[in-house]
């Protein structure tokens, strides 16, 4: 197995007056780096590991809030830790508004690399990893890593990790050493480096100073990507191999699409009950959620909460938030409650404790599920106005029409100056409400073919009409 050879060779990472009394025999050693690792011990963990990391290339489709999809090339780190073809990569690779497609996984290096069709299996909710399943490996056993789930690291402690270098270097293997900057209590125990690391390092893996395989670099989500229970975001940790080999051990499945069946909608903005907020409104410091809006229509608005309500209790379970990271928990345990069943609250109001019911219902559909229908004459794609996007772009709900997601160069909506994000509001004289009002507009006009058309949009806070001439021959 990987780990009993690191462990074997490994020793070398102590000089030998800094061996610790059971470790194996160290040979005496003249040459090693200022954080006290061997050079012959980093030469060891690069032969021994380095076969195990890859490189994953793939296209990322972004979506903004107005809907709109861009897509651009990325390629990061990858580190078999299965010999079918786990991978493992970095979290940020899958967040909410962005997903990985056309996946490549490259193994091996030179004139011996191939490249593999991969898989995303499902993300963890645990953890800011992904696994990718390398499809078609016909038999073939791929070289792994493998781990010590082992806690026990201490302030100033060495580490090493291997990475992969720009494409331009050609993604070569390349090893950085640092230091054990932190060590973080709670929510969990974290460790945090002394230094940053470059991106082709996170993901890789990570040794301790007596030669084991311990963890890989990650970062943790903010709440805004999607952190729920962990949002260390933006500074560089050590994921003990603990958090992630269950599911090493038990991969998730493929991903799927979610659909809004798959949550549960309440209709409410919050922001944690802080001690602060509980002196002013004179409530115990025992942390809940403070109802910042009530969106017109809701399950929340139905059930008479309204802005400046506290809620201390959802269906049986207490709410604590008190920083804004804890307020996802309270968000997850609305998404995952039972639909269309009565359940019970409480809340304070105006300083009066009492106990609601509260009946939520399917969540809206979202941008990632909205319809879209392309019109190849006009040259551009529109999709339907959501309940998020009416909210990130403030329109009434009295604005209806399409949002525009695409628009095609050289068409004649590139030379109207149409732009993804803006809102169609009426087409010449027919208003428009729905996606399906502009479909059957889009083919009036293709029988009519008028020389002109105009464009009546939202543009941000303002409207704007513009000439469209389409030029129907082509």
């Amino acid at each position: 197995m990987l780990s009993v050879l690191i462990l074997t060779t490994f020793a070398a990472f102590y000089t030998e007056d800094e061996a610790p009394a059971d470790s194996p025999a160290v040979e005496t050693i003249s040459t090693y780096n200022p954080d006290g690792l061997s050079k012959e011990g980093i030469q060891a963990a690069y032969d021994t590991v380095s076969p195990a990391v890859c490189v994953v290339a793939y296209t990322l489709e972004v979506t903004n809030a107005s809907g709109e999809a861009s897509r651009r090339n990325r390629s990061a780190l990858g580190l078999v830790v299965a010999e079918d073809g786990l991978v493992m990569t970095h979290g940020h690779l899958l967040l909410e508004n962005r997903k990985p497609i056309n996946i490549k996984v490259t193994i091996g290096e030179g004139d011996a690399q191939k490249e593999y069709e991969g898989a995303l299996l499902a993300k963890p909710d645990d953890i800011n990893v992904c696994f990718i399943r390398i499809k078609d490996l016909d038999g073939l056993k791929l070289p792994y890593a493998t781990f010590d789930s082992v806690d026990t690291l201490e302030l100033g402690d060495p580490i090493m990790s291997i990475g992969i270098l720009s494409q331009a270097l050609d993604y070569a293997r390349s090893v950085q050493t640092r230091r054990v900057g932190a060590i973080l209590e709670e929510p969990r125990t974290a460790y945090a480096v002394d230094q940053t690391f470059a991106f082709g390092f996170v993901g890789g893996p990570v040794f301790s100073a007596d030669g084991r395989a311990i963890g890989v670099i990650g970062f943790d989500l903010s709440t805004e990507e999607g952190g729920e229970i962990y949002t260390r975001s933006g500074y560089p940790l050590i994921f003990q191999a603990s958090l992630f080999q269950p599911h090493i051990d038990t991969p998730p499945g493929e991903e799927e699409e979610k659909t809004p069946e798959d949550d549960a909608f309440m209709g409410v903005f919050t922001q944690p009950l802080t001690d602060d907020l509980a002196r002013y409104w004179g409530v115990e410091e025992t942390g809940g959620i403070v109802v910042s809006t009530v969106l017109p229509g809701s399950p929340a608005a139905r059930a008479g909460l309204r802005m400046g309500d506290l809620l201390k209790d959802f269906n049986g379970n207490p709410i604590t938030a008190k920083l804004d990271q804890e307020v996802a928990k309270f968000t997850r345990m609305v998404r995952e409650s039972p639909l269309d069943t009565p359940l019970p609250f409480t809340m304070i109001r105006d300083g009066e404790t009492t106990e609601e019911t509260i009946t939520l219902t399917v969540r809206p559909k979202s941008r990632r599920d909205a319809n879209e229908y392309e019109d190849e004459r006009l040259g551009l794609t529109v999709r339907e106005v959501t309940l998020d996007v009416r909210i990130t772009l403030n329109l009434a709900e009295d604005v209806q029409g399409v949002i525009v997601r695409r628009v095609q160069s050289g068409s004649a909506a590139n030379q109207a100056q149409l732009r993804p994000g803006m809102v169609i509001l009426r087409v010449g004289d027919e208003a428009i409400a729905n996606l399906e009002e502009f479909e059957a507009i889009s083919h009036k006009l293709a029988e009519e073919k008028p020389a002109e058309i105009t464009i009546f949009c939202r543009v941000g806070a303002t409207t704007a009409f513009f000439r469209m001439q389409p030029r129907w021959d082509d």
